[in-house]
């Protein structure tokens, strides 16, 4: 019953607007590119700006235990960070195109049919996250979009949908009030993040 609350919960946030995505861009030296340069002392040097480059040390462990439960928060991450991605994409998408519809009833129209689609195309994949995952993926769309899940049903949905659906949640042990909190108790899941937005793992 959990993973259909969460596989719910994905479709409602996939349908709501307001996400802003953000992307980093990166320098890039092709042949025929065109950089800036500087001589010094005889020499010319290229001038560029480089990306921010990340220095982690080795992760050591206490106890294979310790080790465990980190490989398995690193498996989990994995499986889960693409849908909060793709949850931010689509937060984009679908804001865009709520702006530009005139009505309620057409609004209305549109989040079904992009409802319908989203179950089409993700329900299976969903249903199979565990209740670990479940509890990371809402973290995670809670960094990408920078609300709480409470609120962003809460603004888009209403203050009973809100209520009802954090009601549910807790039945399965989910708090959709819950913070993503990258320095405190999530700098875990927010190293591992990094890492596979480096490439790294």
């Amino acid at each position: 019953m959990h993973k259909s609350f969460i596989l719910l919960l994905f479709f409602l946030l996939a349908l709501l607007p307001g996400h802003q995505v953000l992307c980093a861009a990166e320098n890039d030296i092709r042949r025929g590119s065109t950089v800036a340069a500087r001589v010094q002392n005889g020499d010319t040097l290229i001038v560029m700006e480089l990306a921010p480059v990340s220095v982690i040390a080795p992760r050591e462990f206490g106890s294979r235990r310790e080790a465990w439960r980190y490989n398995r928060l690193v498996r989990n991450v994995k499986i889960v960070y693409p849908y909060a991605q793709l949850a931010g994409a689509m937060f984009l998408e679908y804001s865009e195109k709520l702006q530009e519809l005139e009505t309620d009833r057409e609004r209305r129209a549109f989040t079904e049919q992009a409802e319908q689609e989203l179950l089409d195309r993700f329900e299976d994949d969903l249903r199979r996250l565990t209740f670990s995952q479940g509890l990371i993926l809402i973290k995670l769309v809670d960094r990408e979009t920078q609300h709480t899940s409470y609120d962003i049903v809460r603004e888009f949905r209403g203050v009973f949908r809100a209520f009802f659906w954090q009601s549910i949640g807790r039945l399965f042990g989910f708090d959709l009030k819950t913070e993503y909190d990258p320095h405190g108790e999530d700098r875990d899941i927010e190293e591992i993040v990094n890492l596979i937005e480096e490439g790294l793992i």
